[in-house]
């Protein structure tokens, strides 16, 4: 299908988001096309939107947490036939060549193609990735609200698996938003005693119920300092400063603190407590094919689903304004009311 896409995009840094069409050129030979049901707010699409990480291009359409139906597929596209209802997160293409891909660890293929880097993504009408990049929604998962799995619950469940999370293991996670609360529902289910680390008193409660077993304020020092030596591994999806060392000193011996926000700021790290008790940091962004394959198998076993607020396309700009001032709860799907 080579015929005009119709889509919103950015078409520069802090301007609304505008209706705009685009030709997408002939179907790549491994490519499928996709008509979009739904597609997720990623707080990544705001970055990119607002070029924050320098590597936008503009005209930008943006969306990477992508639900819909396949119509068209590449003569060497696999796996796939048109009707297949899939998902796509922030990879579109990868080489399959390269040493990280032979490995497995295609998510990190220094040729990968991003949804929305240098790619049209998802708020649109139709969006087009590699086949392998799609994904069929399992029986039991919602597509209303599975887009966000895509992307935020992908970046959480993948650290489980990457670092041998114990489901006996004692977890904390920082920040409880769009990544945390789905990291809460996921490490709940997995086994693990899992503790709640949130700056909002209002969102006590709410961790209790997603999951957490425990609640702390994460700036309250006492609080912090009562829990030292107590976590195996520690999970932080803030993109804000904390006291770090208290958090370094709440991981048992050979604890692991792993970041999956975008921290921007240099983080200050004693190095003493890591020697001492042997202790990681360590960072990763999303996730392999076959993660996020078990990621999908794991959360329709388990009926787990990102807890989210629907918006219709149409009104886009309206739902960004809902993030930009944090009252999303917790993540924002919006749903094709345009292009049916």
């Amino acid at each position: 299908m080579n015929t005009a896409i119709k889509a919103f995009a950015a078409v520069e840094p802090g301007k609304p988001l505008e209706e705009f069409e685009f030709k997408p050129g002939p179907l790549g030979d491994e490519e499928v096309e996709i008509k979009v049901r739904y597609c997720g707010i990623c707080h990544s699409d705001l970055s990119m939107i607002r070029n924050e990480w320098g590597i936008t291009q503009y005209p930008l359409v943006a969306g990477h947490e992508i639900i819909g139906e396949v119509v068209e597929t590449g003569k060497n596209a696999k796996r796939l036939k048109p009707g297949d209802l899939v998902g796509v997160g922030w990879d579109a293409e990868s080489c399959f060549s390269c040493k990280q891909c032979l490995a497995g660890d295609q998510h990190l293929c220094p040729n990968a193609v991003g949804t929305i880097v240098g790619h049209r993504g998802g708020f649109a009408e139709r969006v087009r990735c590699h086949w392998a990049w799609a994904f069929p929604l399992p029986a039991g998962i919602d597509p209303a609200t599975a887009g966000p799995l895509f992307c935020g619950g992908i970046t959480v469940f993948s650290p489980i698996l990457l670092h041998e999370i114990m489901p006996t293991a004692k977890v904390a996670v920082i920040g409880i938003g769009g990544l945390g609360h789905m990291a809460l529902r996921f490490l709940n289910r997995w086994g693990c005693e899992v503790t709640a680390f949130t700056s909002s008193e209002g969102k006590r409660e709410e961790a209790l119920r997603l999951g957490a077993h425990h609640a702390v304020n994460s700036r309250d020092p006492s609080a912090i300092g009562k829990l030292a030596g107590a976590f195996d591994f520690i999970l932080s999806t803030v993109n804000v400063p904390l006291d770090w060392p208290a958090v370094i000193a709440a991981l048992a011996p050979k604890g692991r603190l792993h970041f999956v926000g975008a921290l921007l700021n240099p983080m200050p790290t004693p190095i003493m407590p890591l020697i001492m008790g042997q202790r990681e940091i360590s960072a990763s962004p999303t996730g392999n094919i076959d993660t996020i394959a078990k990621m999908l198998d794991f959360a329709a076993r388990h009926q787990i689903a990102p807890v989210v607020e629907q918006f219709p396309m149409s009104r886009i700009n309206d739902a960004f304004a809902h993030l930009s001032e944090g009252k999303a709860r917790y993540r924002i799907v919006l749903e094709n009311d345009l292009w049916k």
